[in-house]
C-alpha cells in the first residue's frame, strides 16, 4: 500500500472529505538551493488535493488520517496505459513495413499510417480497460486508519 497523510475537513454521514498537500519531488535533498528544479519548486505555492471518500471509521473534523492506494493496481494500470499503445505501434508498423517489403503496398507512408493506427488502437484498448468498474474501484484511495496522535500531558499527580 502506498500511504499518504491527510486531514479531515468535512463529514457528511459516512462521506468524509479529506485534504492533503501535494508535495513536489524536489526540495528534499541538500542541493535544493543550488538546483534549478529546487528553485522552481520553491517558487510555486503548495497545492492541496481534496477528496471525498466513504469511511466506516468514527472520525472528527481535524483528525489526521492515513490514505492508502493499492500499489499493485497502480502498477497494473501503468503497465496497460504505457504498453498497449507501444505494442500496437510496433506491431502495426512491422506489419505495414512487411506489406511494403512484399510489394503489397506501394509506399512506406502506408507503414507509418499503419503504425499510427496501431498506436491509437492500443490507446483505445488501454482506455477501455481503465474505465472498467473493477479497475476504478481498485485504484480508488481508501482511508486506512486514524493517525496516532500524541496526547500532551500537562500534569502528573500521584
Amino acid at each position: 500500500m502506498i500511504e499518504e497523510k491527510a486531514t479531515v475537513v468535512d463529514i457528511d454521514n459516512d462521506n468524509v472529505t479529506v485534504t492533503s498537500l501535494i508535495k513536489s519531488a524536489c526540495g528534499g535533498c541538500q542541493q535544493v538551493d543550488n538546483c534549478g528544479s529546487g528553485q522552481v519548486a520553491k517558487a510555486f505555492p503548495q497545492k492541496k488535493l481534496t477528496l471525498t471518500l466513504k469511511s466506516p471509521l468514527a472520525l472528527e473534523l481535524g483528525d489526521n488520517v492515513i490514505l492508502g492506494l493499492n500499489e499493485s493496481a497502480l502498477l497494473q494500470s501503468a503497465w496497460q496505459v504505457y504498453l498497449w499503445p507501444l505494442l500496437g505501434l510496433i506491431m502495426a508498423s512491422w506489419f505495414g513495413q512487411w506489406l511494403v517489403i512484399n510489394a503489397i503496398l506501394p509506399h512506406e507512408i502506408f507503414a507509418i499510417i499503419f503504425g499510427i493506427i496501431g498506436g491509437f488502437s492500443g490507446f483505445l484498448l488501454a482506455k477501455k480497460q481503465q474505465i472498467k468498474i473493477a479497475m476504478c474501484e481498485k485504484l480508488a484511495p481508501k482511508i486506512l486508519r486514524r493517525e496516532f496522535q500524541n496526547i500532551a500531558i500537562t500534569e502528573i499527580t500521584d
